[in-house]
C-alpha cells in the first residue's frame, strides 16, 4: 500500500510557517489580510442596522449612530488594546443616552459624551483599568438586564405603531391603551423582523448552513424593508437629514452637579463594558488556536485610552457614545479576524454607507428596527447570567440591580447594587457557624462560613468543648480565614495533641484534609496563610509534569542539619502532577494532597511519584514526622538518596537513607529499612512503580476511598463508553475530568473498531463494545484519535508486501482510513478555522470518522441507535496545544470544532 496521499486543489492548505510552532509570529505580516476584509464585512452588515436601531431608541438624529459606528471602527479600533473588539454605539447605553437628551437635549448630551471621553482618558493614564474589573460580575450583568427591559418596554410602544414614552412606568402604564388601537401594517412588520431573526440562524441543512452565513440582523431588516415596499405599506421610515444640517457638541448647559453625575455615568457604563468585553474578546481568541497564535492579549489600560479618544471624537462630531459591542466582537472574532484592520475597514465601509447609501436607508421602516432593538433588550436578560449568579448565591446583588436600573436609573441601579454586594460580602463574612456533636466516640466540629476575628470566640468555646485526650475532626467548610482564627485554631490545635488527643482538620469545600503532623501546610491550602515550614516547596498546583521535579533551595535541605535525609530534585515527588480526584470524580484543580503538600498523581508517559507531606524539604528531616506503613524502595543508582513521605529519624520508619552527602551523585547503600516489604532497587520501573503506588495510597486514596467503596457496593454504572489510543501521553481522566465509574474506557492502538467478524479469533474491542451496550448501558460512545498518531504514521509508511507483523495484520483495520483519505467522492474531515498540518493529522481525523461508522455497524449498537438509546461522538486531541476538538453534527463535510473555555465553571 503506498504512503502516498493525492493532493486537492479544492482543498485549503495550511500556509507554511518559517517559525517554531509556538513562536511569535514573523514581525511582517501583510498588511491587509484576506480573513480581515471578510469579517469586516460580516461586521459591517451587522453594525448598520443595529447603529440605525440604537439612535433610534435613543431619539437622537439617526446620522448619530453612523457617526458613532464609523469612529467607533477608525478611532477605537486603530488607538484601543483590544485588536479584535468592535466599537460603536451599544444598547447598554440606550436608556443612559435617552435620559440625557430628553434632560439636556441633543448637542448638551454631545458635549457630555465629550467630556466623559477626557475622564476615560484620564483613567487610561493613571493605569487603573483592572480596577474596573474588580466591579461583581452580578452588577454588571444586573445592570444590563434592567437596560435591556427599559429598551424591550419602550419599543414595544414603536412595534404596535405608537410612540414610547420616557419612563419605564410610562410605559406600562400606556401599554393596555396602546394595545387597543395597535397599528396593522407596523405589527406585521415588526413581526416578520422578529421571526427572521429567530428563524434565521435556526435553517437547517446545507442550505441553511450557506444562508446563514449572512448576518441575521441584516436578512430581518432587508427582508422587513423589500416587503413593505413591495405591499405598499404606509409606515414611518428613517429619515436622515442632509449631513449639512447635522448637530455637533455644545458647550453644555445645565445644572453643574447633574451634568457631573451624567459625565460620571457616561464613563462609568461605557468603561465597564468595554474592559469587560475586551477580556471576553480574549476568551474567545484564546479557544481559537489560529487566531491567538496572531493577536495578542488585550492591553486594557490602551484600551481605555481608545475608548475614551473615540468618545471625545464621536461627541464632538455629533455621534452617540461608544462603547465595545458584545455582538459585533463576537461576529469578528468568529469571521476570522486576525488583526485590528478588519475592525477598522468596518469603520470605513459605514462612512461609505452614511455618504453613498442614503436613499437605501431611508426605505428601512422604523417598526423593523425598534423589532430589531427590541430583540437585542430581551436578549440582555441572560438566563445563562441568572443561573450563574444563583449559583454562586449573587441573586439578591442581581435582582436589586436591575430593578434598579428598571426604576430609577442606570447610576442609582449599579449604586444599589454596588451597595447591596458590600452588604451580601459582610453577610457572609460575619455569618458563621460553629457546631459541635459526637459520634460513636470522635467529636466533630463543623465551621460552616468564613473564619475572622469576630468567630473567634465562639470558635474557641466550641473548641473546648471536645474533651481532653478525645479524637477530633475539625470540618470548616469556608473559602477564607483570618490570621485571629488561624492562631486560635493552631493553638487548640497543639494543645489538644499534647495532651494526648488527636485532630484531623477537613476543608470539606476545597476536599483538603490534614493530618496531625502536618498541620500549618495544611492550613495554608485552606487559608492561603503561609506558615513558615511550607516556604522551603516552591511547587504550585499544576506546574509541569516534566520529571515531576520540584526544586527546593539547598539552605532549606540542609536547615535540620541531617543532609543524608533530604532527597534530590527528582526523587522527591512534588512536582505538579495531576491533582488527585476527587469523591465526585472531577479533577481536583487546586493540585492539593491529603496531607496538604501538592498532588502527584499520573504524568502522561510515566508513573506518578509520591508528593512528601506537608512543607516540603522540611517534613523530610522533622523529628515529629509519622510513621507510615509502607516501604520505598532505594534509589539503586547512586543519583539521590530515596525517602518516603513522612520518613524521620524514628526507629520503623519506612525510609532509606544515604551513607553519603548530598553531592548529586551520591552512593546508597541499597538497603529498605521499615514496616513494609522492600521493592527491588536495581529496576528503575520497579523503583516508579512502587513510587507511584505509595503517593496513590497517601495522598489519593484516602480522598477517593468513600466514593471507591460506594462503587464496590454498587457495581459501576459508567455513562459513556470511551475508546481512543494506547498512547501514553492521552490521560483520559485528564482530559474529560472524570474519575472513578464515570468512564469505560478502551484504548488500542490506533483507536481502530475493527468491523464484525474482522478480529480473526480477538474479538476484544467487540466484547467490550457489546459489553458496554448491551450490559452497562452506556449513553454514548465517543471515538478520540490525536495528533502525532504513530499507528496512523504506520498507515501512511506501509508498503505493500511488508512483513505481516502482528502490529501490521492489527493495522489492517485502519486501511479503510486510509481509502476513505484518498477517495476523491468523499470530503476530508478537517479542523473548525484551519485545515490539517499534514497527511498525519488528516489521517488521524479521517481515523475517527471511519471508526464511528465501523461502530454503526456492530449489532449492539445499531439496535441502541434506532432505540435512541445511544449517541456517537469523534473527538480529536491535539497533544502539543492541549486542545480538544469535538465532531459538530449534522455537518456532512465532518467538522471537528474546538471545545472552549467559556464559562466551564458555571
Amino acid at each position: 500500500m503506498s504512503a502516498c496521499v493525492p493532493t486537492r486543489a479544492d482543498e485549503p492548505r495550511r500556509e507554511e510557517h518559517s517559525h517554531e510552532p509556538h513562536s511569535p509570529p514573523p514581525a511582517r505580516r501583510p498588511r491587509l489580510a484576506g480573513a480581515d476584509v471578510s469579517a469586516s464585512i460580516a461586521v459591517f452588515l451587522i453594525a448598520l442596522p443595529l447603529s440605525l436601531g440604537i439612535a433610534l431608541a435613543t431619539g437622537a438624529p439617526l446620522q448619530a449612530g453612523l457617526v458613532a459606528a464609523a469612529v467607533g471602527g477608525l478611532v477605537a479600533g486603530r488607538l484601543g488594546g483590544a485588536p479584535l473588539q468592535v466599537s460603536g454605539p451599544a444598547a447598554g447605553l440606550t436608556v443612559v443616552t435617552a435620559e440625557l437628551i430628553h434632560q439636556y437635549g441633543w448637542r448638551t448630551t454631545c458635549a457630555i459624551t465629550v467630556l466623559a471621553g477626557i475622564a476615560q482618558l484620564g483613567l487610561g493614564l493613571l493605569r487603573v483599568a483592572r480596577t474596573a474589573l474588580a466591579v461583581s460580575p452580578a452588577i454588571v450583568h444586573g445592570m444590563l438586564a434592567g437596560i435591556g427591559v427599559t429598551i424591550a418596554v419602550a419599543q414595544l410602544h414603536i412595534v404596535l405603531g405608537g410612540v414610547p414614552h420616557s419612563s419605564v412606568l410610562d410605559n406600562l402604564r400606556e401599554l393596555p391603551a396602546q394595545l387597543a388601537r395597535v397599528h396593522p401594517a407596523a405589527l406585521a412588520v415588526s413581526v416578520l423582523t422578529l421571526a427572521l431573526l429567530v428563524l434565521w440562524p435556526r435553517l437547517p441543512g446545507r442550505a441553511g448552513k450557506l444562508l446563514r452565513k449572512v448576518p441575521t440582523p441584516l436578512v430581518a431588516v432587508a427582508v422587513a424593508t423589500t416587503t413593505a415596499s413591495l405591499m405598499g405599506l404606509s409606515l414611518p421610515k428613517v429619515d436622515l437629514p442632509s449631513w449639512s444640517s447635522h448637530a455637533l457638541a455644545a458647550l453644555p448647559d445645565g445644572p453643574v452637579l447633574g451634568l457631573v453625575a451624567a459625565v460620571l455615568t457616561i464613563t462609568l457604563v461605557c468603561s465597564v463594558q468595554s474592559l469587560l468585553g475586551a477580556v471576553a474578546v480574549d476568551k474567545l481568541v484564546a479557544g481559537r488556536p489560529e487566531q491567538s497564535a496572531q493577536v495578542g492579549r488585550s492591553d486594557l489600560d490602551r484600551e481605555l485610552l481608545g475608548q475614551g479618544a473615540a468618545n471625545v471624537v464621536s461627541g464632538a462630531l455629533g455621534g452617540l457614545p461608544i462603547a465595545g459591542v458584545a455582538v459585533r466582537s463576537s461576529a469578528n472574532v468568529h469571521a476570522g479576524a486576525v488583526s485590528r484592520n478588519s475592525t477598522m475597514l468596518h469603520g470605513v465601509l459605514v462612512v461609505i454607507a452614511a455618504l453613498l447609501m442614503v436613499p437605501i436607508l431611508e426605505l428601512i421602516p422604523l417598526a423593523s428596527l425598534a423589532a430589531l432593538v427590541m430583540a437585542v433588550g430581551i436578549q440582555m436578560v441572560s438566563l445563562h447570567h441568572i443561573r450563574t449568579v444563583t449559583r454562586h448565591r449573587e441573586v439578591l446583588v442581581y435582582a436589586v440591580t436591575t430593578l434598579a436600573v428598571v426604576f430609577f436609573g442606570v447610576l442609582e441601579g449599579v449604586t444599589l447594587g454596588i451597595a447591596m454586594a458590600v452588604g451580601v460580602a459582610l453577610h457572609r463574612l460575619t455569618r458563621t457557624r460553629i457546631t459541635h456533636d459526637e459520634t460513636e466516640g470522635v467529636h466533630h466540629v463543623h465551621v460552616r462560613g468564613q473564619l475572622t476575628f469576630l468567630a473567634v470566640p465562639r470558635l474557641s468555646r466550641t473548641l473546648h468543648l471536645v474533651p481532653q485526650g478525645a479524637d477530633a475532626v475539625v470540618e470548616l467548610d469556608g473559602s477564607f480565614m483570618d490570621h485571629a482564627a488561624y492562631e486560635s485554631l493552631q493553638d487548640w490545635q497543639n494543645t489538644h495533641t499534647v495532651h494526648g488527643g488527636t485532630v484531623e482538620l477537613v476543608g470539606r469545600r476545597s476536599g483538603v484534609r490534614i493530618g496531625e503532623p502536618t498541620g500549618p501546610a495544611g492550613l495554608q491550602a485552606l487559608t492561603g496563610v503561609a506558615p513558615e515550614e511550607s516556604a522551603d516547596c516552591r511547587c504550585h498546583p499544576w506546574t509541569p509534569w516534566r520529571n515531576h521535579q520540584c526544586e527546593i533551595p539547598e539552605a532549606a535541605l540542609l536547615r535540620d542539619g541531617q543532609p543524608g535525609d533530604a532527597q534530590g530534585t527528582e526523587a522527591d515527588g512534588t512536582g505538579g502532577g495531576a491533582a488527585p480526584s476527587d469523591a465526585d470524580g472531577a479533577l481536583r484543580a487546586d493540585g492539593i494532597d491529603s496531607t496538604g503538600g501538592h498532588g502527584g498523581t499520573s504524568e502522561p508517559g510515566k508513573v506518578s511519584e509520591p508528593s512528601p507531606s506537608g512543607g516540603g524539604a522540611d517534613a523530610l528531616a522533622r523529628p515529629d514526622a509519622p510513621e507510615d506503613n509502607t516501604a520505598y524502595a532505594s534509589e539503586g543508582t547512586g543519583t539521590s538518596t530515596a525517602t518516603g513521605t513522612g520518613a524521620g529519624p524514628r526507629a520503623g520508619t519506612a525510609a532509606a537513607t544515604s551513607t553519603g552527602a548530598r553531592t548529586g551523585a551520591a552512593a546508597d547503600t541499597g538497603t529498605s529499612a521499615g514496616t513494609g516489604a522492600a521493592t527491588d532497587t536495581s529496576r528503575p520501573s520497579a523503583r516508579q512503580l512502587a513510587r507511584g503506588i505509595s503517593a496513590f495510597q497517601r495522598n489519593t486514596a484516602p480522598l477517593v476511598r468513600g466514593e471507591l467503596a460506594r462503587l464496590a457496593r454498587e457495581g459501576q454504572q459508567p455513562s459513556q463508553l470511551f475508546l481512543t489510543c494506547a498512547d501514553s501521553r492521552l490521560v483520559t481522566s485528564m482530559i474529560t475530568s472524570s474519575g472513578p465509574g464515570d468512564l469505560f474506557v478502551v484504548r488500542n492502538v490506533g483507536n481502530l473498531v475493527p468491523l464484525p467478524g474482522r478480529e480473526s479469533g480477538d474479538d476484544s474491542v467487540a466484547a467490550a463494545i457489546e459489553y458496554a451496550v448491551d450490559v452497562l448501558e452506556v449513553r454514548s460512545i465517543t471515538v478520540c484519535g490525536h495528533s502525532g498518531c504513530g499507528a496512523m504514521q504506520a498507515l501512511l509508511a506501509s508498503e505493500p508486501g511488508a512483513a505481516q507483523t502482528p502490529l501490521r495484520r492489527w493495522l489492517r483495520h485502519g486501511e479503510p482510513s486510509l481509502e476513505r483519505m484518498s477517495a476523491e467522492d468523499r470530503p476530508w474531515a478537517r479542523l473548525a478555522g484551519r485545515a490539517p498540518a499534514d497527511a498525519v493529522e488528516q489521517l488521524c481525523l479521517t481515523n475517527v470518522v471511519q471508526q464511528l461508522e465501523h461502530l454503526r455497524s456492530h449489532e449492539s449498537v445499531a439496535r441502541a441507535l434506532r432505540a435512541g438509546e445511544l449517541e456517537l461522538h469523534g473527538m480529536y486531541f491535539h497533544v502539543g496545544e492541549a486542545q480538544a476538538y469535538l465532531l459538530t453534527e449534522g455537518h456532512e463535510d465532518r467538522v471537528f470544532d474546538h471545545v472552549g473555555v467559556a464559562d466551564l465553571s458555571a
